[in-house]
């Protein structure tokens, strides 16, 4: 699937606040000093492409990489203006914490700052979980194949099999 476009005015954005809302847990943005801490985590989690981008959104001002906590601890993490501006991405929950709406929160979080950013529409960049984006925040496929933005992107080598 292509990149997806979600408008920030939908009705169904708006009605995202209302299904997310937990007490028990923190979403706010990654405070200059806890940088190594949050790089350190997405590595460790997801890869070193995702932490590369998240560098680059925690050094905006305002930062623009927001993190979720439950009881003190880091359990996913979203990005946005990264790879480009107007991109939403990267964002990964902890495999331990995942069903539990943290990746809805962080998506409508992180989405609302951007609206509070002044866009008006967000782009997700080839989307791992399409359907999730669709269904939650009614993002519709933009009719462009291919990777997008990603397409010709550098990559760390595979080693060479041992002989």
């Amino acid at each position: 699937m292509g990149d997806l476009l979600v408008s920030l005015y939908a009705s169904g954005f708006r009605a995202l606040e209302q299904r997310t809302e937990r007490t028990d847990m923190t979403i706010r943005p990654v405070l200059a000093p806890e940088r190594h801490v949050v790089l350190s985590w997405i590595q460790r989690h997801f890869s070193e492409n995702w932490a590369s981008e998240a560098a680059v959104a925690i050094g905006r001002q305002p930062s623009s990489c927001l993190i979720a906590l439950s009881n003190g601890e880091l359990v996913g993490f979203a990005c946005y203006d990264a790879i480009a501006r107007g991109f939403f991405g990267p964002t990964g929950v902890a495999e331990a914490s995942r069903g539990q709406g943290i990746g809805a929160a962080l998506l409508h979080r992180t989405l609302q700052a951007m609206k509070d950013m002044g866009y008006a529409y967000a782009i997700i960049g080839d989307p791992g979980p399409a359907r999730f984006y669709i269904e939650t925040v009614g993002a519709i496929e933009i009719p462009v194949s291919g990777k997008g933005i990603y397409s010709d992107m550098l990559r760390t080598p595979k080693p060479a099999a041992l002989v």
